[in-house]
C-alpha cells in the first residue's frame, strides 16, 4: 500500500486565516474551479479560522470552496 502524498506547504507561504488547505498569500485568491480570475487559487474545502480576507466563504458558514 502506497503512503499518501504529503500536501506541499512552504513555511510562511500560506495565509493563516485559512486551514485545511494552503490558501497562498497573494493579491487575490479564488476557489479552484470557480468563476474567479485569480491570480492564485486554492482547492477546498478550506476552513476560515480568521478573517476571510479573500472573500472565499460566500455563504458565511465558516467553510470556503466547498464544491
Amino acid at each position: 500500500m502506497a503512503a499518501a502524498e504529503p500536501k506541499p506547504r512552504e513555511s510562511g507561504s500560506c495565509d493563516p486565516n485559512y486551514s485545511g488547505a494552503c490558501a497562498p498569500i497573494a493579491s487575490d485568491v479564488d476557489c479552484a474551479g470557480g468563476s474567479g480570475n485569480g491570480p492564485a487559487y486554492v482547492r477546498g474545502p478550506v476552513r476560515v479560522v480568521g478573517s476571510d480576507v479573500y472573500d472565499l466563504d460566500r455563504d458565511g458558514n465558516g467553510t470556503a470552496c466547498e464544491r
